[in-house]
């Protein structure tokens, strides 16, 4: 239950749509559900704001059936991350109403309960380069799936400084921008420099030997001297898309 459903459940009590007693054995629903391979938490959402993830990565098919069949039967948003093409095909074989976003890697379902509106803006998603799409769509659909809107500016990485300079009034008028970026990690620098909005750098795994996995990019951006930039760890466009769904998100008097 998420608090626009609470809210409703309450006032329908107020109202004399519902008697207390049947509200009551709504509201006495367990918030976590025993599974075999997992125990969800179904009342993250109220609690948070965000709905439960499913990491997807190290998870076997079945355990993932299961999982996402029991998160489909809830009135929530349902997120699996990290899902490779060959498991998620199998998986939707098993489940239905699931949908597979290739590039991001996300299993995604329950659209209809996605929420509306939940922020005070827009969220621009920036990468240096087209390899750092995986982990920025990543973000931009978590994002969308949190009921924020999103913006994106790909491929203006600092090798063509021109490219990010031609969206700075996107820039100036976002509410939080998510910039992904590998190789020496320079970009979130840059845009931290143009904007007065907060600047989450994802430092990705994309770049040569010395680039060690990503590392590089995240010492980069740790160190820069912009102001208003915090960083996430490599590759969490997740992380980063909770970070600025936090940040962007409505307060209840908005």
């Amino acid at each position: 239950m998420n608090e626009q459903q609470l809210s409703a459940l309450l006032n329908q009590v107020r109202s004399g749509g519902i008697s207390p007693e049947a509200a009551l054995e709504r509201l006495r629903l367990p918030p976590t559900e025993e599974l075999d391979s997992a125990r969800l938490d179904h009342h993250r959402l109220l609690r948070t704001g965000l709905p439960e993830a499913v990491f997807g990565e190290n998870k076997t098919v079945s355990q993932l059936a299961e999982i996402l069949q029991a998160m489909l039967r809830r009135p929530m948003p349902v997120l699996t991350t990290r899902v490779d093409p060959a498991k998620a095909a199998q998986v939707c074989a098993q489940v239905e109403g699931l949908r597979y976003h290739e590039t991001a890697r996300l299993l995604t379902g329950n659209a209809e309960h996605v929420p509306q509106n939940s922020g005070r803006g827009t969220v621009a998603v920036v990468t240096a380069g087209t390899s750092d799409l995986p982990v920025a769509e990543e973000a931009r659909l978590c994002l969308e799936l949190f009921g924020h809107e999103t913006a994106t500016v790909y491929d203006a990485g600092v090798a063509g400084i021109h490219r990010i300079l031609a969206h700075c009034g996107l820039l100036q008028r976002a509410s939080v921008i998510i910039v992904a970026a590998g190789m020496e990690g320079a970009l979130p620098s840059v845009v931290a420099g143009l904007t007065p909005a907060p600047v989450i750098a994802v430092p990705t795994s994309v770049g040569y030997g010395a680039g060690a996995g990503g590392f590089a990019a995240l010492l980069g951006m740790l160190n820069s001297c912009a102001p208003g930039l915090a960083v996430v760890n490599i590759d969490n466009g997740f992380g980063a898309a909770c970070m600025a769904a936090a940040i962007n998100r409505k307060k209840p008097q908005d």
